[in-house]
């Protein structure tokens, strides 16, 4: 099993909004790397720290579950979408997507100033200079830690 960061705007999609949807579609990833640790990396039952982004503050709000391996990216193809990609081939698709599901919503939101004060996460690849990936992979540890964080 595998542990991995996933950020999203909660203005856009919120841990509210899966909680009531129960599982959704990762759509709209337009980053080579990002896509392919969706593509190539992540398997079902995969954790997945659900993290708010470009929010003030930003952090960890709770915990899903990739439920669909990497597939096309349908949105890629629909010219009246945003995330349409006109070079993109259905043939041989570009960009692709996961699933997930809803596991839960962290007891106490993890703001980022917390994560990066804590020693223990100081390798981790979201307090790195310059990473700015919506997708990510964690070590294991680290998912433990932002669980326990996010416990109390």
């Amino acid at each position: 099993m595998k542990y991995w960061l996933m950020k999203s705007e909660p203005d856009v999609f919120s841990i509210e909004d899966l909680k009531k949807n129960k599982k959704t579609y990762w759509d709209g990833v337009r980053n080579y790397q990002a896509r392919n640790f969706m593509r190539d990396e992540m398997k079902k039952g995969d954790k997945v720290l659900f993290y708010h982004s470009n929010t003030e503050p930003s952090g960890v709000a709770g915990i899903a579950e990739i439920v669909k391996e990497g597939y096309p990216d349908y949105t890629q193809f629909d010219p009246d979408n945003k995330h349409y990609f006109s070079s993109a081939d259905p043939a041989k698709p570009v960009w692709y997507m996961v699933d997930i599901k809803f596991v839960k919503k962290l007891k106490t939101f993890v703001p980022l100033s917390d994560i990066k004060n804590n020693p223990k996460l100081k390798k981790m690849r979201l307090v790195q200079r310059g990473n700015r990936l919506s997708v990510m992979p964690v070590e294991k540890k680290e998912f433990d830690e932002i669980v326990k964080m996010g416990s109390k």
